[in-house]
């Protein structure tokens, strides 16, 4: 049962991946509604998935056992509401559905309210590198500017006019790579203190159980 489970979960995936029906003929006439309602289930889908597979089965002039397949998700469900798995799902960035029962939820929210403040605790380090990079480009860019602009400057052939603007865009590119450099120096402070709530959030989860 339980590989006759995971290489149907591999198929469903798969065809929701492709942007195709939830499942194919085949799987409509020959799946075990249980086991397909336990792995969405186990995998947090809301009840609207049935909706999607009764569709997809229709078409093949099939009909979805609705019963089965809710049994088979509640017990599916028994193992998504865990804490564990709550914190797996909001370190992903994951949305919770609202999905678990009222004496599991508890539990599973705790863990997924951890979990997702790691998440936000790793982008802000994201953030502000992925904003540094951004910055580091826009020097490299200013620095090739500078130099092209510096080359027509002292070209013979360019016009005393032609000097005239170029002094004038040295002096915006000379301004603007400082103020870049200072906010690159903001950035990167930011990221330290970024890091240092982020190892430090890291350290208390093992005293959290993850």
């Amino acid at each position: 049962m339980i590989n006759y489970r995971i290489g149907l979960f591999s198929a469903v995936v798969l065809a929701g991946i492709s942007g195709c029906a939830t499942m194919s003929g085949d799987e409509c006439a020959n799946s075990d509604w249980s086991a397909v309602g336990y792995e969405d289930g186990a995998n947090g889908y809301t009840t609207s998935r049935f909706g999607d597979h009764r569709k997809a089965c229709a078409k093949h002039g099939i009909t979805a056992d609705f019963q089965s397949y809710q049994e088979g998700r509640d017990q599916g469900l028994v193992e998504y509401c865990q804490p564990g798995r709550g914190f797996r799902v909001g370190s992903s960035g994951s949305q919770y559905s609202g999905v678990c029962a009222p004496d599991l939820e508890p539990g599973f929210l705790d863990g997924y309210h951890t979990g997702s403040q790691l998440y936000s605790l790793r982008a802000n380090v994201q953030g502000a590198t992925g904003r540094i990079r951004a910055k580091e480009r826009e020097l490299d860019n200013i620095a090739t500017g500078l130099r092209d602009t510096e080359a027509v400057l002292i070209s013979d052939e360019t016009s005393t006019e032609d000097r005239v603007l170029a002094l004038a865009d040295i002096k915006e590119l000379s301004e603007r790579k400082g103020q870049v450099e200072t906010e690159i120096g903001v950035l990167i402070e930011i990221r330290a203190q970024a890091s240092a709530d982020l190892r430090q959030f890291e350290e208390s989860l093992a005293t959290q159980g993850y």
